[in-house]
């Protein structure tokens, strides 16, 4: 069984790539030639075939993935399909299942077989968790059982997995050289493997093992994403020497993965000020040839708890807009609480709405629609321009929450409604969708 990038390499079209290519609306051969060049991933999954078929990487529309599952305090399966379903409604491209509380392969399986998204997952977690519970003690992990995890993992069908192979002695020798850091260790999965490296004062057997990742993930057709486990939890460590330590290991490997005919993905971060994303993504993709980038928020402040999903908004559209693929949701309650079903939504709308502005000025083409918007509301053909929007249901509810005088307006400005007047004005004589201003004397 050949993944989508060897198939690719040899000059072969899948339907995959075809059904992507008809999504985002290019030329199948387009499509193929980035895959094969390492520029796109999808994320597949042999197990699963009937899950949704998603592209991510260049020239493809920036893709949003919703985050759900248990912790140690809340586990609830049946909550947890509830979200994968809303997030699916809301229309996110991928999913993430991160439980860390309960029977992990009971909700991953439940999970899985709830929604048609391609599902993710952060194997570290189940096989800290598991050596915690048989151990008492979550350093005493076997390295073979986490190796059998993650083949267990993608025959259930998970279609991508963030594993964490970037951080290795190097990574950590620059972390205990700087010798500080204002957010600490904010990656649970990384935050465990530091702590496991240093227990056995060992190396990190993802990292010496790297080949041997490479080849379960072939196995299954999945996209390995370089797990981002020193990224910066305050933006005050953003581009500190243990981040970038493993920025560039992770792109390392993102070159020897796709050596091997395995799909590759990098992870960033994470905290980032809003002048230092630009530079962000252009590191990462000049180092690691143009690999998909995928990137939590990221959150240019640390103050926004309650809001953040705004707060990652305002990152994630700079993020799309310089050339991020795939962004990663944050919802209102992060940093404070295991998200709920309305947090989900949330959180999937306000990160659509990013990528959507960051791929307007990455892609000027994308524009029209925009236009649409803009004449139905400039000619007030109400039922057209809710339906434009990207959120109809929402737009409808509101309005109808506050019905104005005059149909054709609303309560913002009732009888002074500047689109009625202004229509009048400058639009008397229309050709096409231009409007001609009549002369002054």
């Amino acid at each position: 069984m050949k993944t989508q990038l060897e198939l690719a390499r040899q000059g072969v079209i899948s339907e995959q790539m075809r059904r992507v290519a008809l999504d985002e609306g290019l030329e199948a051969q387009v499509v193929g030639s980035l895959v094969a060049a390492g520029e796109i991933v999808i994320p597949v999954n042999t197990g699963r075939p009937h899950q949704k078929v998603v592209g991510i990487g260049t020239g493809l529309r920036t893709k949003v993935n919703a985050s759900i599952g248990t912790s140690s305090d809340i586990y609830d399966i049946e909550l947890e399909k509830r979200k994968a379903r809303i997030a699916e409604q809301e229309k996110a491209d991928t999913l993430m299942e991160l439980s860390t509380g309960g029977d992990l392969d009971l909700v991953r399986r439940e999970v899985l077989g709830c929604c048609s998204l391609p599902v993710g997952n952060v194997p570290l977690y189940q096989a800290f968790h598991d050596a915690a519970r048989k151990y008492r003690n979550p350093n005493k992990l076997d390295p073979e059982y986490l190796f059998d995890l993650i083949e267990k993992q993608l025959q259930d069908g998970i279609s991508f997995m963030a594993i964490h192979c970037g951080i290795n002695r190097f990574s950590i020798e620059r972390l205990r050289k700087q010798g500080y850091r204002y957010g600490g260790l904010v990656s649970k999965g990384g935050t465990f493997m530091v702590s496991w490296m240093e227990y056995h004062n060992k190396e990190n057997p993802l990292y010496e093992q790297f080949d041997r990742v490479c080849e379960l993930m072939k196995k299954f057709d999945a996209v390995l994403s370089l797990g981002n486990g020193i990224r910066a939890g305050a933006i005050h460590d953003s581009h500190d020497r243990a981040q970038m330590a493993e920025m560039v290991i992770n792109c390392e490997l993102a070159e020897l993965g796709r050596e091997m005919g395995c799909q590759m993905m990098v992870e960033g971060p994470g905290h980032v000020p809003l002048d230092e994303i630009e530079g962000n993504i252009m590191l990462e993709k000049r180092m690691s040839g143009n690999a998909p980038y995928y990137v939590l928020g990221p959150l240019p402040a640390d103050s926004g708890a309650g809001y953040d999903h705004i707060t990652a908004a305002i990152g994630a559209a700079n993020s799309a807009r310089y050339g991020a693929d795939l962004i990663c949701y944050i919802t209102p309650a992060e940093h404070l609480a295991l998200p709920n079903e309305d947090d989900v939504r949330e959180g999937v709308r306000a990160t659509r709405l990013a990528a959507r502005i960051g791929d307007i000025a990455k892609y000027p083409g994308r524009r029209e629609q925009e236009k649409q918007v803009a004449l139905s509301r400039r000619d007030m053909r109400w039922d057209e321009h809710l339906g434009l929007l990207m959120f109809p249901d929402k737009a409808r509810e509101v309005r109808a929450s506050r019905v104005p005088g005059d149909a054709k307006t609303c309560t913002m400005c009732g009888d002074f409604c500047a689109m009625q007047r202004g229509f009048t004005l400058f639009a008397k004589d229309m050709k096409g969708d231009k409007a001609v201003r009549p002369e002054f004397g």
